[in-house]
C-alpha cells in the first residue's frame, strides 16, 4: 500500500483511549478501509459473534460527547447510532469481514502503530523505573553528603575550640 495514502501520523491521531483501552472509532476505520462507515457496521452485525466485548463496544452518550468536545473545530456528521470503538483485536478481525486486499493492507500498517505505541508504552515504563533507582541513588547520596558535612563541621568547630583554648591559657596558674 503506498504510504502517501496512509502516513503514519493520521492513523496514530484516530487512536483514542477510552474506557482505559486504545481503539479507533468505526468511522475512522472505513475511511481508511475506503469503505463507507454503514457498509463496515453492517459486515459486523453480520459477524457479531466475531466481536466480543473486548474487541468492541459501542461509545455511550457521555463518552461521545467527550470525545467531541475535544474536537470542537471537527465535523463529526450526523449519526444515526452512537459509533461503535475497535479494540486493537477487533480491529485484526475486520479484516476478515471485510474480507479486501486494502483492509488487509491497512490492518498491517495499524498493527504496527500498535506494536509502537506499546513499546514507547514499556520504554516509558523501564525509564521511570531507572529514574526511581536514580532518584533513590541520589536520595541516599544526598544523605551521605549531608553526614559527611555534619562531621566535618564538627571537626571544624572542635579545631576552632582547641585554637582558642590555645590561645586564651590563663598564665600563672598551674
Amino acid at each position: 500500500m503506498d504510504k502517501e495514502l496512509m502516513p503514519i501520523e493520521v492513523i496514530e491521531n484516530r487512536i483514542y483511549l477510552i474506557r482505559g483501552q486504545k481503539v479507533m472509532l468505526d468511522r475512522d476505520l472505513a475511511t481508511l478501509y475506503g469503505v463507507q462507515t454503514g457498509r463496515l457496521n453492517e459486515q459486523v452485525s453480520r459477524n457479531i459473534d466475531r466481536f466480543p466485548d473486548d474487541f468492541m463496544f459501542q461509545l455511550n452518550l457521555e463518552e461521545f460527547n467527550n470525545l467531541i468536545s475535544h474536537f470542537a473545530t471537527s465535523s463529526w456528521g450526523g449519526y444515526r447510532k452512537l459509533p461503535r470503538a475497535f479494540t486493537e483485536h477487533g480491529i485484526l478481525m475486520l479484516s476478515s469481514v471485510l474480507n479486501s486486499e486494502r483492509a488487509v493492507q491497512v490492518n498491517i500498517r495499524i498493527m504496527r502503530i500498535f506494536a509502537k505505541l506499546r513499546q514507547m508504552i514499556a520504554g516509558n515504563k523501564e525509564l521511570a523505573h531507572k529514574m526511581n533507582l536514580l532518584e533513590k541513588r541520589i536520595f541516599k547520596h544526598d544523605s551521605d553528603i549531608r553526614e559527611l558535612v555534619r562531621d566535618i563541621r564538627k571537626l571544624t568547630i572542635e579545631k576552632t575550640r582547641k585554637a582558642l583554648n590555645v590561645g586564651f591559657k590563663v598564665e600563672g596558674k598551674g
